[in-house]
C-alpha cells in the first residue's frame, strides 16, 4: 500500500561499478541498469529504504498526484 499519493521518480547518475554486490542487487530491483535511466516508483517505505541503500548512485524527485 502506497503511503501517500507521492511517486518518486529514481535517477541513476552514476556506475554500479566498484559498489558492493547488495548495492547492484538494489539497483536491479529498483529497475535501473543504465546511468541517466529513470524510473517511476511508489513512495513506500521498502522503495525509501532501497532509495537509501543507493543514495549515492541516484538522484530522487518526488512527484504528486
Amino acid at each position: 500500500m502506497p503511503t501517500s499519493d507521492i511517486t518518486l521518480v529514481v535517477t541513476q547518475v552514476r556506475s554500479s561499478i566498484g559498489c558492493k554486490a547488495n548495492q547492484r542487487a538494489t539497483l536491479k530491483s529498483l529497475g535501473l541498469r543504465k546511468i541517466r535511466q529513470t524510473v517511476e516508483r511508489e513512495d513506500t517505505p521498502q522503495i525509501r529504504g532501497m532509495i537509501h541503500t543507493v543514495r549515492h548512485l541516484v538522484t530522487v524527485e518526488e512527484v504528486g498526484s
